[in-house]
């Protein structure tokens, strides 16, 4: 039977071929909520080097994805706030010509995201229309409103946080800290999950991430 719980962090990061220097990563999380810490510490732990991350926002000097931006090892952040409370990681580096920055509105990096895990290449959404952010991008009129064209995001791994797992890797989130979760989870090659707990069943019902979207699974007290 398909089993997709690992041992512990070392493990759910092994030899995973989307894993690499200049790959795509996309971590949940909003504010603190969400945000699978050890899982960043786990990617920070194999020093890759050149990684696009995206994220709600660039994350600070004790935890998310600034840890990554810490050691050297984000050349670019797609994110909707890259200054966290307190974080002057990214200003420096950004300052410094050091990283790159893609400002997506919070709506539509959701969207984005999402309409990769849909199959759907891109969308129209009137959401920044008429700022900087539509600078380069396709703008087409429809029922009397301009509307930008967005393409969809397709991770090569997603880092996400749950509150449970089964061993078929269906997930449950808790409350809030359900957020970016999902959708990166849909839209990513390959997805990795930091759970509070394993259960031996799930109601179908209580879940909302399918297995089918997860690679591997870890529990917190692993």
């Amino acid at each position: 039977m398909i089993d997709k719980r690992v041992p512990n962090f070392d493990a759910i990061v092994a030899n995973l071929p989307q894993l690499h220097d200049g790959a795509i990563i996309t971590a949940g999380g909003f504010g603190d909520a969400g945000v699978p810490e050890l899982l960043i510490d786990a990617v920070a732990g194999l020093k890759l080097r050149d990684l696009t991350v995206i994220a709600n926002n660039a994350g600070s000097e004790r935890g998310g994805v600034g840890k990554l931006l810490r050691i050297g090892a984000v050349s670019k952040v797609i994110c909707t706030f890259p200054r966290s409370s307190g974080s002057t990681i990214f200003e420096e580096l950004h300052a410094a010509g050091k990283i790159e920055l893609e400002l997506v509105p919070q709506g539509t990096l959701a969207e984005r995201l999402r309409a990769g895990g849909a199959g759907i290449p891109g969308f129209y959404t009137a959401t920044a229309v008429g700022t900087p952010l539509a600078e380069g991008k396709e703008c087409r009129h429809f029922d009397g409103r301009d509307y930008l064209l967005e393409r969809a995001i397709n991770p090569d791994v997603a880092l996400v946080h749950a509150e449970q797992a089964d061993r078929w890797g269906n997930l449950r989130f808790s409350k809030t800290a359900r957020n970016f979760n999902p959708v990166m989870a849909m839209s990513a090659k390959a997805t990795l999950a930091q759970v509070n707990r394993f259960v031996d069943q799930m109601d179908p019902e209580a879940v909302v991430t399918p297995g089918i979207f997860v690679t591997r699974v870890v529990e917190i007290n692993s």
